[in-house]
């Protein structure tokens, strides 16, 4: 790892952290909507975000209302989602695992403490993150591919 990682990773995990506030507490809801998912393609093209992503959820979820479950639990499904995300071969492909692995794991316990049917959780934070990964995500994705292929290499 060389600085210039370790810069790239750190700026990711920020701008995760401030996204997520941004959303105030529509991050935590059954219906999960955080721009900060839009971040998780980035591992398509860009190494430095599984780490970042990985600490940015980490500190984001420090203001979860789910405690130390979502903490560590949301972090460590956005690690598996952000390292096959980085195994992808297309956009496409690479929106999947977050959005999966969000809509089965993290609704277990958002479900649990939100007492909602786990199905209704499930698909909340599917369709939350379907938009952010596909919607947002598309927009992040170009920008920093067009940002890395001309000022990052």
């Amino acid at each position: 790892m060389n600085a210039r990682y370790i810069t790239k990773a750190a700026v990711i995990a920020v701008l995760y952290v401030v996204l997520t506030d941004v959303m105030g507490l529509l991050s935590f809801n059954p219906l999960q909507i955080r721009l900060s998912e839009g971040l998780t393609i980035l591992p398509l093209i860009e190494p430095a975000a599984i780490p970042g992503l990985f600490v940015g959820c980490l500190l984001a979820n420090l203001q979860s209302p789910f405690g130390i479950i979502d903490i560590l639990g949301g972090s460590l499904v956005t690690l598996t989602a952000a390292y096959l995300t980085s195994r992808a071969k297309n956009f496409w492909m690479g929106a999947l695992p977050p959005i999966i692995l969000n809509s089965l794991f993290v609704s277990i316990w958002v479900s649990y403490f939100a007492k909602t049917p786990y199905l209704i959780t499930a698909v909340g934070i599917a369709v939350g993150e379907g938009v952010s990964v596909i919607v947002f995500g598309y927009v992040i994705y170009n920008i920093y591919k067009n940002i890395s292929d001309n000022y990052l290499k």
